[in-house]
């Protein structure tokens, strides 16, 4: 005979969760099929955040550079210190050897006990200590035990500072690597926000920008505009030569600029050595706060960290490498982004 079992209901509990779990789907459905699909950016919202990123990218270069000119100079510090410590050693063993053959001299004629020439050719400090040896030992082998002891110092102190400069190179080396990657990611985040644009939106983009730099450039004749000084007008006439040339970070020319790449290389072409970024650039020469007392080729600083700089072109002109995507040239000082700081005259 068959059994008939009555079929084993839900538990109250289960029956809750299912229930739930159906309402929490029909709610996700409804949402998603009421959800409007998402909106590609404007072209003038893309230009904003681009223009925000290379601002960004700019500010990482200037440390990316001033990281680099650390580490050039770094390593021609260490180059000269190991350089030093050769030459010192050298030194060091021909005083030993000298000191040497006069207590041999000595000993051959019975005027010093042999363990006496034995400090003098190997352990010169701990010699120079025993006050009761120094009877022992002529005037001469005082004075050159005494030229040991100073160069085995001067040898330690510069052994020290290399080993501490090298630990600074390391760091500093590391430091590079970090910026060089935070300008790529900046750039990178830029370039993909470009690429989301037709190529008549990117092409109006790059219009816009140049006429607007063109326009600028236009409202004002320069040609009436005095330099600063002699060097300062070499300076501007050598950047002159580079109008066109584009914006690359990191670079000094003469193919491509950054911002301070340029303004420190148009100085060299004048025979002045300035430094390598716009926040050291800042440091030299006279400072200038009123806009109207600038002359052609003085620098100019922009943002509040000093992060842009430029040369002066008169009439409330620059001339630079703005950023990222354009070239040197023209521009109004009103269009930069950041507010004018001061100008410096070399």
């Amino acid at each position: 005979m068959a059994s008939h079992r009555r079929p084993k209901q839900p538990s109250r509990t289960r029956v809750t969760v299912l229930t739930t779990a159906a309402a929490a789907a029909v709610v996700l459905s409804a949402n998603a099929a009421n959800a409007a699909p998402s909106e590609k950016p404007s072209k003038d919202e893309v230009k904003s955040k681009v223009d925000a990123l290379y601002e960004q990218a700019e500010k990482a270069t200037e440390k990316l550079n001033g990281a680099k000119e650390k580490q050039d100079k770094l390593e021609k510090q260490i180059s000269t210190l190991q350089d030093n410590v050769a030459r010192g050693q050298g030194d060091l063993n021909e005083l030993r050897d000298g000191l040497g053959s006069m207590a041999s001299a000595q000993y051959r004629t019975g005027g010093i006990d042999p363990s006496v020439a034995l400090f003098l050719s190997s352990n010169p400090d701990d010699f120079l200590d025993k006050a009761s040896a120094m009877d022992q030992l002529s005037s001469q082998q005082v004075e050159s035990l005494k030229k040991v002891q100073a160069k085995q110092r001067e040898l330690a102190q510069q052994r020290q500072e290399a080993s501490a400069k090298l630990k600074d190179l390391s760091d500093t080396r590391a430091e590079l690597k970090k910026k060089k990657q935070e300008v790529q990611g900046k750039l990178a985040s830029a370039q993909k926000l470009l690429n989301s644009l037709t190529a008549k939106e990117k092409a109006a983009l790059a219009a816009q920008d140049q006429e607007r730099a063109t326009r600028a450039s236009e409202r004002v004749d320069l040609s009436n505009s005095k330099a600063a000084s002699g060097r300062a007008g070499a300076a501007y006439a050598a950047a002159q030569g580079m109008i066109g040339r584009p914006y690359v970070y990191g670079a000094t020319g003469p193919s491509s600029f950054d911002c301070s790449g340029l303004t420190s290389w148009a100085y060299a072409q004048a025979g002045v050595s300035i430094p390598r970024t716009s926040e050291s650039q800042a440091n030299i020469g006279t400072r200038i706060y009123s806009q109207s007392d600038l002359q052609v080729g003085d620098l100019v600083f922009f943002f509040g960290d000093l992060h842009h700089v430029a040369l002066y072109a008169g009439g409330g002109q620059v001339l630079h490498a703005p950023r990222t995507g354009t070239v040197v040239r023209y521009e109004s000082m009103s269009t930069i982004g950041g507010a004018f700081q001061f100008g410096v005259r070399v």
